[in-house]
């Protein structure tokens, strides 16, 4: 193996070797997984069609006439939901069930086919001791709880636990027992959990809402999730985590369809709310509003099921915000492209230092002491023939989006493929892509098509530009860098001990083998990757892409987390409102808070939310020139919960062009690679239009900088062009945005 960092002794390098490898073996207790519970295993598949899918072109969500829910609700304790989605939204297979898991017991038998996974026990609806069934959609009876609220804590138990420490609530001036009543069951096979206050009369069967305030949180979570599980929650986890707005009288509802670890089919997730709100009714009533309240992938919901036009929401709390989850991609996806450029492959030293990929990956890169995490990279240095060198700084493509590539993007990975048999693993693409085939459609060779594209990108764009970085720096990343390979090419992850794939020398974080590399060293530009443009026009149609469209109001709010190198930075709220400027030409139904982590802005961002809904019914309007109230504007807030600044201008800056507010002052943003390769922050470009290398020289896009004797170089390195970010995504939909 040849060492690019040359004095090192063999004994030196066997020590580093050994305790690195003791220091992985020490450290894979501590990683994240499913390996403590043993699954029962999806052992087959149910037929399926094999032709090819043609991408979705219909009427964007927004257009959409929503026929009324045929199914007949309220679904009875002991029956169970609806299974099939409306909206032609097919059932996914295979679907590993969680609801032993979430203290339900065992599914209902659905076949004897052998499809899905085994119900051993004989206690199940439709079983018997001498026929062992199987359950391929993983199917519940409803059930449900009292559970009351222990004295001093903000957890809820059994009631029949209760033994003198029942806790109280005050609504209205009336002094009450904090019990709610709980029911979990199944709505298109996902797992859902309504609850609410107990009333003085009423039971299980027909609950009371006379302690219920009339208004619904709908709770949405996040996480990234590729679909094929049903997902897990038990009976108190969403109580706990909505205590105090259930002390106050409000009824929560949730479905594990709306939590993007599990799947992120915003059409499914839709769907899936719609109905339980449906249940919700049924039992207790129309509520006034609907809030619903969500962080990351939970707000990413809040936004596109806001733009997409369907009833089930009047307001919304998107905490730790993004536009929608294929726009994260673009920039996620060039981190460890830029990553495996910078530690492997770059020429320059310069790229040792965290602060100088900043120039060019745009997230915030800091000083971070080693962790765990930052020893497990290095021993993918000694893996690389490389030196470890035992970083003291990090970045938030290394702390936050690494891994996250190929689960997303990689057919033949998912960290959860235990859950399945090997047959069944072989049989499933196990990617973002392949989950919604039905809307991207399907390649000839039944792969899905995809949105992601980096070709005529350049990175470090504005760096070389400031003279932050070389012409030759700049030249030497553009040709190296490359891009993913499509998906028939790609190969399981090198995880080694992580995935069970791989041996310790081919063990790669940057999954640098499923990328299209330079064979020699930059010399042959590196082939970068090329998005099928039906797949993007089809995410547009489908309303899988925030336009800037938006029909309820919604207070953006988050912590600021940059110092984290948290993945949740804060630009992506102004990404979103950069977006409703274009589209409505205003963000007055958007307002963006920030507080300092140690504080907590939701109950004050709900309150004044209920205040803004309270108002649009007092007025019979939804205009939030007339109903927001005067109070209530952007801001910000320190470490004790003191807003800041409070006002139009506070976040101002280099986003809009404007001068610098308070709030931007003291909580800057930062960018993202793409940004940095000269798209604007709004970051909807999913594939750029492109034009001639010597029409860009003649331009000015270089300006200052005279790229006239490199031209024949660029156009080496960007055969077919370079992008054009003043015109307007290549799939973007003619007329979509004149709907």
């Amino acid at each position: 193996m040849k060492y690019k960092y040359l004095g090192i002794t063999v004994a030196t390098l066997l020590t580093i070797t050994a305790v690195l490898i003791l220091t992985w073996n020490s450290l894979l207790n501590l990683l994240p997984g499913e390996k403590a519970y043993l699954f029962a295993k999806v052992q087959a598949l149910p037929p399926r069609a094999t032709q090819q899918l043609i991408p979705y072109y219909g009427p964007h969500p927004r257009n959409w006439l929503r026929t009324e829910d045929t199914f007949s609700y309220p679904i009875a304790l002991g029956e169970t939901g609806p299974v099939s989605p409306r909206k032609d939204i097919p059932l996914q297979y295979p679907f590993s069930c969680d609801g032993e898991r979430s203290k339900l017991g065992q599914p209902i038998i659905d076949n004897s086919q052998g499809w899905g996974i085994k119900v051993s026990r004989t206690d199940t609806a439709s079983s018997s001791a001498d026929s062992p069934g199987y359950s391929k959609d993983c199917l519940h009876p409803t059930q449900a709880w009292y559970l009351y609220n222990r004295i001093g804590t903000e957890k809820f138990y059994p009631l029949e636990q209760a033994n003198g420490d029942i806790a109280k609530v005050d609504i209205n001036g009336v002094s009450s027992d904090f019990i709610i009543r709980v029911e979990m069951g199944t709505i298109n096979r996902f797992l859902y959990v309504i609850a609410a206050l107990k009333g003085p009369d009423g039971s299980l069967k027909q609950p009371d809402s006379q302690l219920w305030n009339d208004r619904l949180i709908y709770q949405f979570r996040g996480g990234v999730g590729i679909g094929y599980r049903q997902g897990r929650i038990s009976p108190e986890a969403i109580p706990e985590r909505r205590y105090q707005q259930l002390k106050l009288g409000y009824a929560i509802a949730y479905s594990t369809a709306n939590q993007t670890s599990n799947h992120y089919d915003i059409w499914l997730a839709e769907d899936t709310a719609l109905r339980v709100k449906n249940q919700f009714s049924a039992l207790y009533g129309r509520p006034l509003y609907t809030i619903g309240i969500g962080g990351s992938g939970g707000a990413i919901q809040q936004y596109l099921i806001g733009q997409n036009g369907s009833s089930l929401l009047d307001g919304g709390l998107a905490l730790y915000s993004y536009p929608d989850m294929l726009s994260q991609t673009l920039y996620a996806f060039d981190c460890e492209l830029l990553e495996y450029y910078f530690d492997v492959m770059a020429e320059s030293p310069r790229w040792r230092n965290r602060q100088q990929r900043q120039l060019v990956e745009g997230l915030n890169s800091n000083e971070y002491p080693a962790d765990n995490r930052a020893y497990i990279y290095e021993a993918a240095m000694v893996a690389q023939g490389l030196l470890p060198r035992w970083p003291d700084s990090s970045s938030e493509c290394v702390r936050s989006w690494r891994g996250l590539t190929p689960l997303v993007n990689n057919p033949q990975y998912a960290h959860f493929l235990p859950r399945y048999s090997k047959t069944v693993q072989k049989q499933t693409h196990w990617s973002h892509w392949d989950s919604l085939e039905y809307i991207y459609g399907t390649r000839p060779d039944g792969y899905a098509m995809r949105t992601w594209d980096n070709v005529g990108v350049q990175y470090g764009l504005n760096a070389v530009r400031k003279g932050q970085i070389s012409i030759r720096e700049f030249l030497h990343l553009n040709a190296s860098i490359g891009g993913w390979k499509q998906p028939n090419e790609m190969i399981q992850e090198q995880f080694w001990r992580l995935n069970g794939q791989g041996s310790f020398w081919d063990f790669s974080p940057w999954s640098h083998h499923n990328m299209n590399l330079s064979p020699d060293g930059g010399k042959t530009p590196a082939v970068r990757t090329r998005a099928d443009l039906p797949a993007i026009q089809a995410a547009y149609q489908a309303g899988h892409i925030f336009i800037g469209q938006l029909n309820i109001p919604v207070i953006d709010l988050r912590h600021y987390l940059e110092q984290e190198l948290d993945m949740h930075h804060s630009s992506a709220s102004f990404s979103t409102r950069l977006r409703l400027l274009q589209r409505q030409g205003h963000h007055d139904n958007q307002l963006i808070w920030i507080s300092d982590k140690h504080f907590d802005p939701t109950p004050q961002a709900l309150e004044a939310m209920t205040q803004w809904l309270d108002n649009q019914r007092l007025y019979d309007s939804t205009d939030p020139q007339l109903t927001r109230p005067d109070s209530i504007n952007d801001r910000c807030y320190d470490q004790d919960g003191e807003i800041i600044a409070n006002g139009a201008t506070v976040w101002n800056g280099h986003w809009n062009q404007q001068s610098e507010g308070p709030c931007m002052a003291q909580y800057p943003i930062y960018s993202t690679s793409r940004t940095e390769a000269g798209e604007s922050l709004r970051g909807d470009i999913f594939k750029c239009q492109l034009m001639p290398v010597a029409q860009a020289i003649e331009s000015g896009l270089y300006e200052p900088i005279d790229m006239g004797p490199q031209q024949a170089r660029l156009e080496q390195i960007f055969a077919e062009g370079v992008c054009d970010y003043s015109k307007p995504d290549q799939g973007l939909p003619e007329g979509l945005l004149l709907n």
